[in-house]
């Protein structure tokens, strides 16, 4: 059955519908939100919590806007950021970006064991400037607002969107272009 079929049975109340789409989606589901939360406990909860909301604003799907499981995961990931920003209670302390740009732009076996998409990036960030590079993982992984960005990086708040929205930018060029020539 096609997934939009499935959401679109969601709101029927049919109980084989509802099961379906979870079996169909839970892992993606899941998977997301332990990526975001690195909690299992709390990215079930967020699992929990996107199909609950699918179920309710199942009407208001637009395909025209992506797939399902475009939406769904959508969903899953802002509802995991949620999560993580209303549990975190003590800031992230600026001396551990490094290590943590160290990991994520690592070239050593870690990196021959990724994926090809997940070692594009990784060399993208590592080309970035530093102070972007730290921006875009701040925001991009820690789902950090710009507010944030600038207030860890002690910077103006026009500075850190800047350093966000720049790095975006090399990024998707980089990509587009390493996409390109392989093609």
């Amino acid at each position: 059955m096609p997934d939009d079929a499935l959401l679109a049975g969601l709101t029927t109340d049919d109980p084989e519908f509802a099961v379906a789409f979870v079996r169909r989606f839970q892992h993606r589901v899941f998977g997301v939100a332990m990526t975001v939360t690195g909690d299992a406990q709390l990215a079930e909860d967020v699992a929990q919590q996107t199909f609950e909301r699918a179920w309710r604003h199942a009407q208001v799907y637009d395909s025209r806007r992506g797939s399902v499981r475009t939406w769904l995961t959508a969903i899953a990931h802002n509802l995991a950021i949620d999560a993580v920003r209303s549990r975190r209670t003590v800031p992230v302390d600026p001396t551990r970006m490094a290590p943590l740009l160290e990991a994520t732009t690592d070239t050593t076996e870690r990196m021959a064991l990724a994926d090809e998409d997940s070692a594009e990036l990784r060399r993208a960030i590592a080309d970035l400037p530093p102070g972007q590079a730290r921006a875009i993982v701040m925001a991009g992984i820690y789902g950090m607002t710009a507010q944030q960005v600038a207030d860890l990086e002690q910077v103006p708040l026009g500075t850190a969107k800047s350093r966000i929205r720049t790095a975006l930018g090399k990024l998707r060029e980089s990509l587009t272009h390493r996409q390109d020539t392989t093609s």
